[in-house]
């Protein structure tokens, strides 16, 4: 990658993919206003890419006791940026400046392991791990992506990394609206393979065929209450998030995914474009998986919407401490065993609510925050009615009122 394009670094994404096959598109359901409830839960994942890569990479190494593998696309090893923006783009994303070799953060997580900052990378042993990178990927240098490939396989985890690719820096998946080689929003490029099938296969073993139509519900959850200290905004993290969760994971056994959004791909910055086209949705409902879309947010210390892999949130952010990493931990607690409870901070939206009979007016972006409407390919549509609202930004305003539980009409 250029220098010119060092700023544009942190911008996110990149690719898990899909099918030549003739695929059937299966549009995510509108979000239903839920908490996190207990499930039979049998194995838990993670997945990310680029920056929710690296977070992906932190929290399989952090929380190696949980976490039974890892699918992660376009980043590099564990901690390589070191607490510095600096080395997290010229020399975690490009490559001008020195790094740490995979080996020396290998060291770096067993003596973190030592004073009981990680779980025993002994751990990572067998965990099956899946790494990808586009070839027409020049955000991250490949050569970043090699050293994880190499961290892994250096404490044994069995590593599938696809580097054939033509992708460019995005998401991969067959219902993708972006060319396979371009990098641009919302970074949900189409290309020709099935990365997702591979990359769930690889986790689990096998999987069966996705499926074209989805029976699930995805559930809008409030992400305050697994913040530490009740306050997700506080540690950067957006106030909603999504699970999608199918039929059968209601009541009988199904393993957890959890799918990390790269840099401007926020529900806040694409709306559920990364939640309708990754193509995992459609793996869940026939392979027994609950999928965790948690939410990272922007800030003036992090204006593209990345989660937190070079200390702009705090210094412990690659460690069991760090508070996005404890979040995350708390919802796949809370799906898994019931835990936590929920804080005792009450956290309301900042847009103006009103009573069910009344009507609200906000911009369509305030709309959704708030659970009054939901966001799909820029547009904005009335949560349970599915009225057509408009453009979905902070400048389209529309009026709303609710008629019943869940349910909101044009006034």
């Amino acid at each position: 990658m250029r220098l010119r394009n060092v700023l544009v670094a942190l911008a996110a994404a990149t690719g898990l993919a899909a099918a030549s096959l003739s695929i059937s598109l299966a549009a995510v359901p509108p979000p239903q206003q839920g908490t996190l409830t207990k499930l039979n839960i049998t194995g838990t994942y993670v997945s990310g890419i680029s920056s929710g890569g690296y977070m992906a990479n932190q929290l399989h190494v952090a929380y190696s006791g949980l976490f039974q593998g890892a699918g992660i696309f376009s980043a590099g090893p564990y901690d390589c940026a070191q607490n510095n923006v600096n080395t997290a783009l010229l020399a975690c994303m490009d490559t001008f400046q020195a790094r740490k070799t995979p080996a020396q953060l290998e060291q770096l997580t067993r003596d973190r392991a030592a004073a009981g900052a990680v779980d025993a990378p002994q751990n990572l042993s067998g965990d099956p791990v899946w790494l990808f990178h586009g070839t027409a990927d020049d955000t991250v240098d490949a050569a970043v992506n090699n050293d994880l490939a190499t961290y892994y396989r250096d404490f044994g985890s069995r590593v599938v990394y696809n580097s054939t690719t033509a992708a460019g820096h995005a998401w991969i998946s067959p219902i993708g609206p972006n060319a396979c080689g371009s990098t641009a929003s919302p970074y949900i490029n189409k290309c020709s393979a099935d990365v997702v099938g591979q990359m769930l296969g690889h986790l689990f073993g096998s999987v069966n065929a996705a499926a074209s139509t989805l029976t699930g519900k995805l559930v809008q959850f409030d992400q305050n209450t697994y913040a530490p200290g009740g306050s997700a905004s506080a540690i950067t993290l957006g106030r909603e998030g999504f699970a999608y969760v199918p039929k059968a994971c209601e009541t009988g056994p199904c393993k957890l995914v959890v799918a990390l959004h790269g840099c401007q791909q926020t529900y806040g910055q694409i709306g559920n474009a990364l939640l309708d086209k990754a193509y995992l949705n459609e793996y869940a409902d026939t392979n027994g998986m609950v999928v965790l879309y948690p939410q990272a947010t922007t800030s003036s210390a992090n204006p593209r919407g990345c989660w937190d892999w070079w200390g702009y949130q705090s210094a412990q952010y690659a460690q069991k401490s760090g508070p996005q990493m404890t979040a995350v931990v708390n919802m796949v607690k809370a799906l898994s065993n019931g835990g936590p409870a929920p804080t005792t901070t009450t956290t309301t939206t900042t847009t103006t609510t009103a009573p069910p009979s009344g009507c609200v007016t906000a911009s369509n972006y305030a709309h959704t925050v708030a659970g009054r409407a939901y966001a799909n390919l820029g547009q904005t549509y009335a949560l349970g009615s599915n009225q057509a609202l408009g453009l979905w930004n902070t400048y389209t305003t529309s009026t709303l009122r609710q008629t019943s539980t869940n349910y909101w009409v044009r006034c």
